[in-house]
C-alpha cells in the first residue's frame, strides 16, 4: 500500500502543476508558490538592478497625487516578478496612488469569488481619477466570449462572458467614481481566441469612449520585447521586473498622461 501511494502522491502533484499552469494561475496556490518564486527570482530580469527601490520618482510628473486602480490578474500583480509589476513602477516614478487589486489566475468573467468583477464591487475606495484594466490572459480558457450590446444600464450586462463583463466594469466606475477608463492588452502571443477577446475590447472602446493600451497590436513593442525575450520576459505572457520597468512602464506612461 505504501509504495502505491509513493507512485501515486508524484503522479498527482505533476497533474495539479500541469492544471495550474494550463489555466494560468502561474503557481499562485499552495506550495507552488514558493517554487515559482524560486524559478523565477534567478532570472537576470529580476535582478538587484531592476529592483523598485533603485526607481527615481519624476516630480513633474502630470499623475503626481492621483489615484489610480489597477484591476487585474497575475500581470498585474507581477506573479514572475516578486510581485512588482508595471502599476507598482508607476506608483514609484510618478507618485501617485495606487491601489492594485490582483490576484492571479482570476477572470474578468464572473466564475468565482475573486474575478474581476466581485472584486471591484468590493472595493471601497470612495475617490478614483483613473481605473486600468487588464484583458487577462485567463479568460482565453474557454471562457464565453459574448458581444457588446447597446445598453449602458449597468443591470443589463452578462458579466459570465467577457464583453459583458468589460461593458459591467466599464460602466461601474463611470457611474462610483465618474473617472476614465482604460484597459490594456497583452503583447502578442499565439492565441486566437485572445485576438478574439481584443476585438471586444475595440468594439467596448467604440461605444464607451473608453482608451485601450494595445499592446497585442503595436509591433515596435512587440519586437523591443522580442530583442532580449530571456531578459525581458519570464515565460509567454509574464514579464521580469526588467521588461515591466525597461518597456512596459514608459509605454503605459503615455497612454496614460494623455488620459489624464
Amino acid at each position: 500500500m505504501k509504495k502505491k501511494l509513493l507512485i501515486i502522491i508524484p503522479i498527482a502533484v505533476v497533474v495539479i502543476a500541469a492544471w495550474l499552469a494550463f489555466c494560468g494561475y502561474q503557481w499562485s496556490w499552495g506550495p507552488f508558490v514558493k517554487l515559482h518564486d524560486v524559478k523565477t527570482a534567478s532570472l537576470a530580469g529580476n535582478g538587484e538592478k531592476y529592483s523598485l527601490d533603485n526607481v527615481t520618482e519624476n516630480a513633474d510628473s502630470p499623475i503626481k497625487g492621483k489615484t489610480i486602480i489597477f484591476l487585474g490578474s497575475s500581470v498585474t500583480y507581477g506573479s514572475a516578478s516578486d510581485g512588482v509589476s508595471f502599476a507598482d513602477y508607476i506608483e514609484k516614478r510618478d507618485g501617485c496612488e495606487m491601489i492594485k487589486s490582483a490576484v492571479s489566475g482570476t477572470t474578468l468573467v464572473e466564475s468565482g469569488i475573486d474575478s474581476y468583477v466581485s472584486r471591484l464591487k468590493k472595493l471601497d475606495a470612495e475617490k478614483a481619477d483613473l481605473l486600468v484594466c487588464q484583458l487577462s490572459t485567463n479568460d482565453s480558457q474557454k471562457k464565453e466570449l459574448g458581444k457588446i450590446i447597446e445598453s449602458k444600464n449597468l443591470n443589463d450586462f452578462d458579466t459570465k462572458t467577457v464583453a459583458g463583463a468589460i461593458e459591467y466594469i466599464i460602466c461601474y466606475a463611470k457611474e462610483k467614481w465618474n473617472c476614465p477608463v482604460i484597459f490594456y492588452t497583452s503583447p502578442r502571443y499565439d492565441s486566437e481566441r485572445y485576438q478574439s477577446m481584443v476585438d471586444i475590447l475595440k468594439a467596448a472602446q467604440e461605444k464607451w469612449g473608453i482608451s485601450v493600451i494595445d499592446m497585442w497590436n503595436d509591433d515596435n513593442l512587440n519586437a523591443a520585447l522580442n530583442a532580449d525575450t530571456s531578459l525581458y520576459m519570464a515565460d509567454k505572457i509574464h514579464p521580469t521586473k526588467a521588461g515591466y520597468l525597461e518597456i512596459w512602464t514608459p509605454f503605459m506612461e503615455q497612454e496614460i498622461f494623455a488620459v489624464m
